[in-house]
């Protein structure tokens, strides 16, 4: 078969709601998933990874605080490598476990993943993505003042730093990924959307206080590699017309035509399904055969069109 196929998990296949963020927990559901992912190789699917890292962030960003009078609290750039360090362990063993007890031998390699963004993007001058702790009304005050951040009163809960989401332009190791990738190695790269980036006119590289959508990364990556299926993998197994409403209505497949119609009427919100559909839209109007979306311990009869949503041309 060899179908090459990019696998984006959503934050449910490293963390489940509810739970603490134990390193336990965070292994034993990364070890389900890359059960569920070695089902696809044993199938002849040809993949990479590619993941979420907002509870872990935040968990970052929040011993940053609590530490801060001790140790120098580090920019959100290095707390989003170091998420992707943690994570892509994580990933990076259990994936190589599961293979192993089905006998698969494969290479298995985390890419420590910069992505490119613009520095005149509006989103720097409109920041509005939630990340880290809550603070005090007195706290967000002199935050404002001594780091410059832009801290909102975050629906009545407190006050909670909001940093831009810029549109990620490329990925600036995508040359080491394709050529791993082409090589048989199971790569995984631009967790969490990537350590976003901008390029001074020097063509040097500089890290920002950004967030970068994971989903709309992941298109990227996909057209990166040379996917012909983009497979993202949330906590439902369908997509579906008037979520959580008596008349909701699960859909099979729909049409990038479609997809749009949906999404103008407001069927998607932004903060959960709307970037997946966007990223899907992205992905097939960019030469992708299909996108797929579905929970994960349907991932492969949903490839093979037996379970959840794909959007086509």
């Amino acid at each position: 078969m060899n179908e090459k196929v990019l696998v984006a998990l959503g934050g449910n296949a490293i963390l489940k709601h509810r739970e603490q963020g134990t390193a336990e927990e965070q292994f034993d559901n990364v070890r389900t998933t890359c059960q569920n992912i070695a089902k696809l190789i044993l199938k002849g699917y040809k993949i990479a990874i590619t993941h979420g890292n907002g509870p872990q962030v935040g968990d970052i960003l929040l011993r940053n605080d609590l530490s801060k009078n001790t140790l120098p609290p580090m920019p959100l750039d290095v707390c989003g490598a170091e998420s992707q360090g943690m994570l892509g362990y994580m990933l990076q063993q259990s994936m190589y476990n599961a293979l192993k007890l089905a006998d698969i031998h494969s290479p298995i390699a985390t890419i420590l993943t910069q992505t490119l963004v613009h520095m005149n993007d509006q989103a720097f001058q409109h920041p509005t993505k939630p990340i880290g702790p809550f603070y005090t009304a007195m706290e967000a005050t002199k935050f404002r003042r001594e780091k410059g951040w832009t801290i909102v009163n975050d629906g009545g809960r407190g006050y909670r730093r909001v940093v831009p989401s810029p549109n990620p332009i490329s990925i600036v190791e995508e040359g080491s990924i394709k050529k791993l990738f082409n090589e048989g190695v199971v790569v995984i790269a631009c967790g969490g959307g990537g350590i976003p980036v901008v390029a001074a006119h020097d063509g040097t590289f500089q890290g920002v206080e950004a967030v970068i959508d994971k989903d709309h990364c992941a298109a990227i990556l996909a057209k990166a590699i040379g996917a012909e299926s983009l497979l993202i993998l949330t906590d439902v197994k369908k997509v579906a017309l008037n979520f959580g409403k008596p008349n909701q209505e699960d859909l099979d497949h729909m049409t990038v035509e479609e997809a749009r119609k949906y999404s103008a009427e407001g069927h998607f919100l932004p903060g959960s399904m709307g970037p997946k559909i966007e990223s899907a839209i992205d992905f097939v109007e960019s030469g992708g055969k299909k996108t797929v979306i579905t929970s994960l311990e349907l991932a492969v009869d949903a490839l093979e069109g037996r379970a959840g949503t794909t959007v086509f041309k």
